[in-house]
């Protein structure tokens, strides 16, 4: 949790200072690549330290990513100008992809089937008290200290995860003591060792070409997504750059891939139905979830003119509800099964969604904090079966491989929603302002209201309110195009590894 917490709580401690750290360092056309470039790198990371998490083993992965992180955040509190800032937020995100994929992963290691959901639902309370608690840390630390101590809070509190990790984490397979009782007395994992008087295991074979064209391949085509229409025109030198290395580099890939003894994206992953499916799902979930968490912020300020602080907390309701659905999601599934409780949430988010656009304007606060009080409650539903559901169907060689790759493509999903909902709002200012627009200019122009008249002001308002109410239901399209990949492509009923014959098969320490 507190590995969780160090990445969780970076995406939110950072947004609040982001008007010192601009007065200090300047940069100010190219402060969104604070944020843009950490979420890219721990993106394209995730795949690569699931696979050798697989080879390697968890700890030795988890630990480099700590590790990494830290000096990151070392470096970024010492940056002179905003490049190195970036540089150094790039070097954090190197060490959050390792976070991410393998806490997760962990989790189900140490766990069985039917507790999986309480920790995870632990997990997702993190994110819930980071998404509230970041905000107004960052603020506090900006405001009456400095904003480098937003970069250097990591450092004890990363110490002292690094130390529980090395001291207390005994990772199944890989240390004298078994994971499931704390004597050890559980029968102990192996992932690629040999117990006790068994003959020594062949040294791990990585496939260091996959994971750089995969590095490569994803870092071009994630930033050509990330900054068309918005750092320059879709259809301009940069992107098409960008777009055709990308090519080049996902071609190059598969072909090493095919080849590889043992590929950093194995095929697999694709070739099984139920992790297929999930990967489309949480996909489509990524797609969705650029409504309530880029655009609802917006809206809450520019639509009911609320204070950034305000409206951070209607967004909060989602991560209030979430952890609480999600950690009561197992009673359901244990009934009816993985793929039936994924679609009893996603179609309520799906309903949920297209409600928004029926508020009225000007809505009160509590109705949209309302809709995200009961959208999280959905995704609670459909989120956690699906994750526990694909991790219950591999075994731990192929554990750490298979949780990086949904979370990948969810990442991609969030990546895909923000050019696609970024442009549909964008255009939708265009045709009622009568010309070219877009919804940050807006914003801005909003926000120093004072030059507007009442009637140019409540124009830019409803503008802003249509814009965001088709990103709504955008967004409820994507949840139906979920619903349909649950329903048309995941099995009914996900094969589920037998615990117990899988430990008696594992030779012992």
């Amino acid at each position: 949790m507190m590995c969780m917490g160090l990445a969780a709580i970076d995406g939110t401690i950072v947004s609040t200072a982001v008007p010192q750290i601009v007065g200090d360092l300047g940069g100010f056309s190219v402060f969104s690549w604070l944020f843009s470039g950490y979420l890219l790198t721990v993106t394209v990371t995730l795949p690569v330290y699931g696979k050798l998490s697989d080879t390697l083993g968890r700890k030795p992965v988890l630990i480099v990513g700590i590790v990494l992180f830290l000096i990151g955040s070392l470096l970024c509190a010492l940056a002179w100008n905003m490049a190195s800032l970036i540089a150094f937020r790039i070097v954090q995100g190197l060490g959050g992809g390792a976070l991410q994929g393998t806490v997760q992963t962990i989790a189900a290691d140490l766990y069985p089937l039917k507790e999986r959901p309480r920790i995870q639902a632990r997990l997702s309370t993190v994110w819930a008290v980071s998404a509230i608690a970041g905000p107004a840390v960052g603020g506090l630390l900006a405001a009456y200290a400095d904003w480098r101590w937003i970069f250097l809070i990591n450092l004890p509190l990363g110490a002292v995860t690094l130390w529980l990790i090395i001291r207390y984490l005994h990772e199944p397979g890989r240390t004298g003591t078994g994971a499931g009782s704390p004597d050890g007395s559980r029968r102990t994992r192996t992932g690629a060792g040999a117990g006790a008087g068994a003959p020594a295991a062949a040294r791990p074979r990585i496939d260091w070409p996959g994971a750089l064209t995969v590095f490569g391949a994803g870092a071009a085509l994630l930033t050509a997504l990330v900054q068309g229409g918005v750092g320059w025109p879709w259809l301009s030198a940069p992107s098409l750059t960008l777009l055709a290395a990308g090519a080049v580099l996902l071609a190059l890939t598969v072909v090493i891939e095919r080849r590889a003894a043992d590929p950093m994206l194995p095929g697999w992953v694709w070739r099984r139905r139920p992790i297929a499916a999930v990967n489309l799902a949480l996909g489509a979930l990524g797609l969705l979830m650029i409504a309530p968490t880029v655009f609802l912020p917006t809206y809450a300020q520019s639509v009911l003119g609320l204070d950034p602080i305000s409206a951070g907390f209607v967004l909060s309701a989602m991560t209030l509800s979430w952890p609480i659905t999600a950690a009561l999601s197992s009673r359901l599934y244990t009934r009816i099964g993985f793929r039936q409780t994924a679609i009893i949430g996603i179609a309520l988010a799906a309903l949920i969604l297209a409600a928004f656009p029926l508020l009225p304007y000007p809505a009160a606060p509590w109705q949209p904090a309302l809709i995200m009080l009961l959208l999280g409650g959905a995704l609670g539903l459909f989120q956690l079966p699906l994750i526990v559901g694909v991790q219950a169907t591999v075994g731990w060689s192929e554990r750490g491989t298979a949780t990086a790759s949904i979370l990948f493509y969810r990442q991609i999903g969030q990546s895909l929603g923000a050019a696609l909902f970024g442009a549909v709002a964008n255009a939708v200012l265009t045709a009622r302002l009568g010309g070219a627009g877009d919804l940050d200019s807006v914003s801005h122009t909003l926000e120093d209201s004072a030059s507007l008249t009442a009637e140019a002001a409540d124009g830019l308002r409803r503008a802003v309110d249509a814009a965001v109410d088709h990103v709504y239901v955008g967004a409820a399209g994507a949840a139906v195009l979920a619903l349909l990949v649950l329903v048309f492509l995941a099995p009914r009923h996900f094969p589920v590894i037998d615990e117990e014959a899988e430990e008696a098969e594992r030779p012992a320490d």
